[in-house]
Formats: structure tokens, C-alpha cells, sequence
């Protein structure tokens, strides 16, 4: 079957793609089936080289330094700096060590697009056989140009695009263009690299090789292919609301600085104070930390993500496409009715076709109908003589076989036209051929009877049948909030019955382009639909705003799993469709899909409630230290006090990648602008308390500036983690209990400011007498904030 394409390979243009068939179309005529001598396949080779994907490897030592070139980087590189200008050697090797911490985690999860790209050139055939110089030879696939002619053998890949010149063959193309049933062309016909040979022999002539291939254009979209995660979307805003509101701040301290003449020596660590308590630190590490959680608790129930943001990018998605051929199907023919004809029943079709039907082997017609007929066994059925294989030229097997009387009896399977050019077909049989194959079925015929008059005895249709879970899945999928559409490259005719039966309901897509406006509520179903078809439907839903998750197994899905937020790869799927796709199943059923999205959204929770957390404290914190420097004349946080208070707070704090959440029952959405909005007003409350404390610690207690950094810092900690309580379930406080990690990870942050505290370590120390009334104080800022929260969550819409 021979489709256009939509997209061009940067490696070559239009124009060189038409030249290269208009030359192939010369030679063929010239030469026939004479071939060419080496030397003119070593001038085509040179100028347009190997009949291979390029490759594309990415150093590794350049990929680890791009962790290093980030916005939260760059932050933990800027504090690193003036600490080591400052010669606060202690504080720079600790803000360092968080930067190797955040960079190390980051790398680990990346690098899928160049082992998709391996997976797909592992797909073409290593040799070919090819007539050079007026003689057979085998010779490395790579070594092919446009022009050659070569041998289409059973059970061989086709190395090349090649024009079929004689014979007939059988290609298995499900893994490129997404037909379930193989196809059947003859001399004049086209196909394409990466098919399989099923049946029969051809000799066939290249017209593209490479990149330029249908198998290279798909390679190409798969290298181009690349959706940025909601994840690094939101880092990115997240830093940059907070870069923003943080440098005002900071300008208006240092406006205030220098209008009141404090030294340089004050102003500098009071600006690097301000930086540091700007930095979302632990916020990519704790991004991967849930993942990797969400990941392991997936790998379970048989969901293996390939790379770690496809964990929580499940949890995202809103519009599912899923392509037909062995994922909605079981990508298995089978017998799906038999009409018997003449007096015969569907017992006695279904044994005599399985006399003409070969035993084991790869051809999967033969195995559909000896299965059936395994299961509806006929008393009756004459004995086996002889049986004679498919015969591409002819499209019919054959057997001779015995009656009970020791009768030779003849029988023909094949093409249900071709068996009833030899046994003839009234008009009811021809009209209900068309009924059938108007509906998607292949359909068989089946003659038998002596040799010099056959009869038609039936007719037997086949089809790539659903999954037993895909209606269940689809249904489930509705009830999550997911909108689901068929993708496929088979007929719409066929497309429409396997929808119709899993509960696909809504209009087929005209065909043709894909319409830049589309929009998955308009259809249901989007059949004959090429790789480049699929990755540009992915494109289109993705401009309309959605979030989309791509299921498929073949080579051609592959650009279209990689251009989505979220591949999947069903169990039966392709080296490439699986390196290309964030999550392979690796379970038989589709089960795994509704299990990803359920524990994204679980992780999706997780990470909301640190970023919330984060947002929150990012902004008091700012804010404390410029009420603080109005209300002392100086930084009431010292740099190493804030050096603390991120390895303490931020990192222990990632302790809620653990924690019990409640999923939504929608799909979820990074609105960093009411995340923003709910830790502005959080925040407001955060620093309430802070002030609350400082003004305590000056007006009340009257302590000196050390002893009153002491008291801050420690009243900052211990409000953090009220409000990392409180803001952890955006329902009542009595809602869920905290897991032993969170709860371990607070008693080991509130222990360990309060033992430097208590003893006097790089602070001014104060008594345990202090501390513990600074905690009852965070206990009542506790409770205070679960009040405040409830509406500022449900207003936001915040679940």
C-alpha cells in the first residue's frame, strides 16, 4: 500500500527525494532485471550514502555539564560564587554539594531520543540480496543504493523502499503503517523498509534508501520528536515568579541600604541572605524523588516508566490516543464468522479449510482457521493426502485429501475473488463478499470437491479482534476524565467496528491531512492514518491545549510516543515504539494504563504540596528579612544561618515524595499562577508569625542582635514545619495521617536546629526554656493556618 507523506527528513529535501525516483524509474527500465555493475553502485553510494540512519550520539560529559545550565543552577551557582568571594569557603562547599545533589538526579533521567533511534535502525535488515554486476550476491544492507534490484525471500525484511518488477509476496507492514492484515502487492506495487516478508518471492527494485525511506522519515520525526514536561514548565515558572517578585524585594532593600549608609560589609552578606532564601532548592530533587517513588511502586503492577517524568506527567494527561493494532486489538487474526454454503455447516468449512492450511510457521491465516477449527471439530472430515503451500502467483494453497470411501478429493483455500473464479459464486455469495469486506474482514473462500468440478462451500472472514479489557479500559478512562480516540493506520471501515465494539462512540475523521484545528472532541476515530500523521494529530491536540497521552506498538507510532507528554508502549510492542514511549506495560492488557494514570495523579499531589510548601516560605522568608532590616537597621539572618535553614528545611522536607495524598478525580494541571496566588496569601500568614517572633524577641524579650538571630532562625524553622503540615492535605487537618517519613524527617529537622541552638553551634545559644515556648507558638500558627487555608484553596479550586 503505497501512502504519501507529510514531512521531509532534514537530511534530504522534496526535490531530491523526487529526483532519486525519477532516476530509479530510468534505471529500472533500462537495466530490468540486469541489475547494476559495482562500479555505478559505488558513484550512487557516494553521492547519497548508506542505506542507514545517522547517528546523532550526544557526549556524555556534555550532557551531565547542561545540568549544571538552569535557572535553580544558576541561583546555587551565583551563592556558591559570593560565598567563595566572601572566603566562606564552609558555606560555598555545602551550596555545592546541593548543586552536584540536584545535577546527578537530573541526569540519570534523560537520554531516551538516541536509543530510540538505535531501536529503529536494529529494525532494518542487516544483509540484502542484490544482483550486481549480472550476479546474485548478499551484501551488507547499508550497501544498497536506488537503483538495485533485489530478492524479496520469506521470513526476510525489506532492506530498502523498493518497486516490485515480478512475482507476488505476502508483507507483514503492521509495524509501519499500523495494518493489522498484511497486504498483497504484485509487480508494479510498491513497499517499504522495515516489512516483512511473509509469504512468497519478488524481485524489486530500490527508489529510496536511508533517511529518505518511509523507515527514515519516521526515524527523523522520532530524533525531532520532543514535548517538554509539565515538570521542567513548571520549575521554570516557579522560578521565574519568584526570581521576579524576590529581585524587587531585594532592590528595595538595597535601596534602603545604601539611603541609610550601612557598610559594605553588612550589605553584602545581606544580599547573599536574600538570594539564598530565594532559591527553591530541594524543588527539582524532590520532583525526582516522587517519580522515582510513583516509579518502583508502577514497576509492580507491570508498568515500567522509561524515563522518570512520565510518572507524574500520567497524572496530567486529559486526552488518550490509542492506536488499533495490538492495543486495542490483540494483533492476532482470527476467525470472526463463517458463512457456509451448499449444503455444508460451519464445522465441516472450518475442518476442510484447515486441510489447506499449513502447520506452524509464521502465516497467520493458516493459524486462525486451524485454530477454529480445532474448536468446532467436524466427525466427517475427509482424511489428508497431500498438502501444496500458498502459492503468491496463484493466491490459493491446496490439499488432496480422501472421503470414507477412498474417494481423491480436491481442496482450494485463498482470496474469497480468486476462489470464485474456480468454483464460481452465485449472487448472493458475491453480495454478501462485499458485506464483509465493506465491513474490514479478509475474507477466504473455500472450494472442494473433485478435481475437475469444485464447489464453493463457505466463506470465512478474519479480523484482528478487541482485547478483552478494552471496553473496560475506555469506560474506566471516561469515569478519570480522559477522553479517548482511536489512531490508526487501517481502513476507517475496519477502525469503526473494532470502536464501535470497545465503546469508541462518536464520527470517523474524513480522510486526508490532519486538520491544524482539530480537536479530540470532534472525533472518535482517526483511521488510515501514516507515522507522520499520528505524530501531527499529537501536535494538533497539543496546540488546542491539551495534555496528551499516545499508546501504541509499532515502528510508526513511535514519532507520535516520543511527541507526546506521555508514550505508551503495550507489552507486545516494538524495540522502537518501547525505547521511544515514557512507560512500557509490560504485562499483557491494558490495565497498566489506568494504574499509571491513578498513581500520577498520587505523585502529581505529592509534588504540588512540596511546591505550595516551597512557594510559601520562599516568599515570607524574603519578606522577614526586609521587615526584620527596617526593624533593626540590620539582616536578622545571617548566610549561614540560611545555609541551614535549606539543608534543614528544604531537603529534610522532601520527605513528603513519601506522603499520603488524596488523587484527583480529574486530570491534573501545573496553574502555577494560583499556586503562586495561594503561597502569596500563605505566605502573608508565614510571615505574620515570623514578624510576630522577631517582635517578641526585640521589643519583648530585648535580646541582643545575636541572640536575636538565634530566635528567628529558630522561629523560621519551626514555622516551616507548621506550615508543612498544614498545607499537606488541601482538605481538614484531621484528613490524612503523615506517613513515619515526613514525621521522622520533622523530628529530625526540629532536633537538630534546636541542639545547635540550645548549644551555641555557629549561632548565639538560647535556653530550652525559649525554644520550647517558640514551638507552642508554632503549634497555635498551626492550627491558625488550617483555618486560613480551607478557603484559599477551595477559591483557587485547589484539590
Amino acid at each position: 500500500m503505497n501512502m504519501t507523506t507529510n514531512a521531509t527528513p532534514k537530511a534530504s529535501s522534496k526535490s531530491d527525494a523526487i529526483s532519486d525516483a525519477e532516476s530509479a524509474d530510468a534505471l529500472g527500465k533500462a537495466l530490468d532485471l540486469v541489475g547494476l555493475t559495482s562500479k555505478q553502485a559505488a558513484s550512487l553510494l557516494a553521492k547519497n550514502g548508506p542505506n542507514s540512519m545517522p547517528d546523532t550520539f550526544a557526549h556524555v560529559l556534555r550532557n551531565a555539564l547542561l545540568k549544571f545550565w538552569a535557572p535553580v543552577p544558576w541561583l546555587l551557582e551565583a551563592s556558591m560564587v559570593l560565598q567563595l568571594v566572601l572566603h566562606k569557603y564552609v558555606e560555598a562547599g555545602i551550596i555545592a554539594a546541593l548543586l552536584v545533589l540536584n545535577a546527578a538526579l537530573a541526569f540519570v533521567q534523560e537520554g531516551r531520543a538516541q536509543a530510540t533511534l538505535n531501536a529503529l535502525k536494529s529494525r532494518l535488515a542487516l544483509n540484502a540480496s542484490v544482483l550486481r554486476d549480472a550476479t546474485w550476491k548478499i551484501i551488507p544492507a547499508a550497501q544498497l543504493v536506488v537503483g538495485d534490484v533485489v530478492k524479496l525471500s520469506l521470513g526476510e525484511v525489506v532492506a530498502a523502499d523498493v518497486h516490485i518488477l515480478d512475482g507476488s509476496v505476502e508483507l507483514d507492514q503492521s509495524m509501519l503503517t499500523g495494518e493489522s492484515l498484511p497486504v498483497e502487492p504484485g509487480a508494479g506495487a510498491d513497499t517499504f523498509s522495515g516489512a516483512l516478508v511473509r509469504r512468497g518471492e519478488a524481485s524489486a527494485r530500490v527508489t529510496a534508501t536511508g533517511t529518505r525511506t518511509k523507515f527514515g522519515q519516521t526515524a527523523e520525526l522520532v530524533r525531532t520528536a520532543h514535548a517538554v514536561s509539565s515538570q521542567q514548565r513548571a520549575v521554570l515558572k516557579i522560578v521565574r515568579n519568584l526570581a521576579f517578585f524576590n529581585g524587587g524585594v531585594i532592590l528595595l532593600m538595597g535601596i534602603y541600604a545604601l539611603s541609610h549608609s550601612m557598610p559594605w560589609n553588612e550589605v553584602i552578606p545581606l544580599f547573599l541572605t536574600a538570594v539564598l532564601a530565594a532559591i527553591p532548592v530541594g524543588l527539582p530533587a524532590t520532583f525526582t524523588l516522587s517519580s522515582a517513588i510513583g516509579a518502583r511502586s508502577l514497576a509492580t503492577l507491570g508498568v515500567l516508566p522509561t524515563r522518570l517524568s512520565a510518572v507524574d506527567e500520567a497524572g496530567t494527561i486529559d486526552v488518550l490516543c490509542v492506536d488499533k493494532t495490538g492495543t486495542l486489538t490483540a494483533n492476532q487474526l482470527s476467525v470472526a464468522s463463517i458463512s457456509p454454503m451448499n449444503g455444508f455447516n460451519e464445522a465441516q468449512v472450518l475442518g476442510i479449510a484447515a486441510l489447506a492450511s499449513s502447520v506452524g510457521g509464521e502465516d497467520s491465516e493458516d493459524a486462525a482457521v486451524r485454530s477454529a477449527a480445532a474448536q468446532k471439530p467436524s466427525p466427517d472430515n475427509p482424511k489428508l493426502v497431500v498438502f501444496t503451500a500458498f502459492d503468491p502467483a496463484k493466491k490459493t494453497s491446496e490439499a488432496t485429501a480422501t472421503d470414507a470411501g477412498g474417494q481423491a478429493l480436491k481442496i482450494v483455500k485463498g482470496a474469497a475473488a480468486t476462489i470464485f473464479g474456480l468454483a464460481g459464486s452465485d449472487a448472493g455469495a458475491s453480495a454478501m463478499a462485499a458485506k464483509l469486506e465493506a465491513q474490514g474482514f479478509r475474507l477466504l473462500g473455500v472450494a472442494f470437491g473433485l478435481p475437475g468440478s469444485l464447489r464453493l462451500i463457505g466463506m470465512i472472514a478474519l479480523s484482528d479482534p478487541p482485547r478483552a479489557d478494552s471496553a473496560s479500559l475506555i469506560s474506566e478512562l471516561t469515569t478519570l476524565g480522559v477522553r479517548t480516540v482511536m489512531v490508526t493506520g487501517d481502513a476507517p471501515a475496519t477502525a469503526a467496528i473494532v470502536a464501535t465494539e470497545v465503546g469508541l462512540e462518536g464520527p470517523t475523521c474524513p480522510a486526508g491531512s490532519i486538520p491544524a484545528s482539530v480537536k479530540p472532541e470532534n472525533y472518535s476515530v482517526f483511521a488510515s492514518i501514516p507515522p507522520e500523521g499520528k505524530f501531527a494529530l499529537v501536535k494538533a491536540f497539543q496546540k488546542s491545549g491539551h495534555t496528551v497521552g499516545m499508546c501504541g506498538d509499532g515502528a510508526n507510532d513511535a514519532p507520535a510516543l516520543r511527541q507526546a507528554q506521555i508514550g505508551i508502549a503495550v507489552s507486545t510492542a516494538t524495540d522502537v515504539a518501547k525505547s521511544a514511549a515514557g512507560v512500557v506495560l509490560t504485562e499483557a492488557g491494558l490495565g497498566g494504563i489506568v494504574a499509571a494514570i491513578k498513581t500520577g495523579r498520587l505523585i502529581f499531589q505529592r509534588i504540588l504540596s512540596y511546591t505550595l510548601r516551597s512557594t510559601t516560605k520562599k516568599i515570607a522568608q524574603l519578606l522577614f528579612l526586609a521587615i526584620g532590616l527596617l526593624m533593626t537597621g540590620q539582616a536578622v539572618i545571617t548566610p549561614l544561618l540560611m545555609v541551614i535553614v535549606m539543608i534543614t528545611g528544604d531537603l529534610f522536607s522532601m520527605a513528603y515524595a513519601t506522603d499520603r495524598v488524596r488523587p484527583s478525580g480529574t486530570p491534573n494541571s501545573w496553574d502555577i499562577g494560583k499556586i503562586t496566588a495561594a503561597g502569596a496569601v500563605l505566605g502573608m500568614g508565614f510571615l505574620v508569625f515570623s514578624t510576630s517572633v522577631l517582635a517578641v524577641g526585640k521589643y519583648k524579650m530585648r535580646l541582643d542582635i545575636d541572640h536575636l538571630r538565634t530566635f528567628c532562625i529558630i522561629g523560621v524553622v519551626y514555622g516551616s514545619q507548621a506550615v508543612t503540615y498544614a498545607i499537606r492535605d488541601r482538605q481538614h487537618l484531621w484528613g490524612l495521617r503523615p506517613t513515619k517519613w515526613l514525621v521522622m524527617s520533622t523530628a529530625a529537622d526540629i532536633l537538630f536546629i534546636s541542639l545547635l541552638a540550645n548549644r551555641g553551634i555557629e549561632m548565639s545559644p538560647l535556653p530550652l526554656r525559649v525554644l520550647g515556648l517558640e514551638l507552642l507558638a508554632a503549634t497555635v500558627f498551626y492550627f491558625a493556618l488550617n483555618f486560613v487555608k480551607i478557603p484559599v484553596f477551595r477559591s483557587l479550586k485547589l484539590t
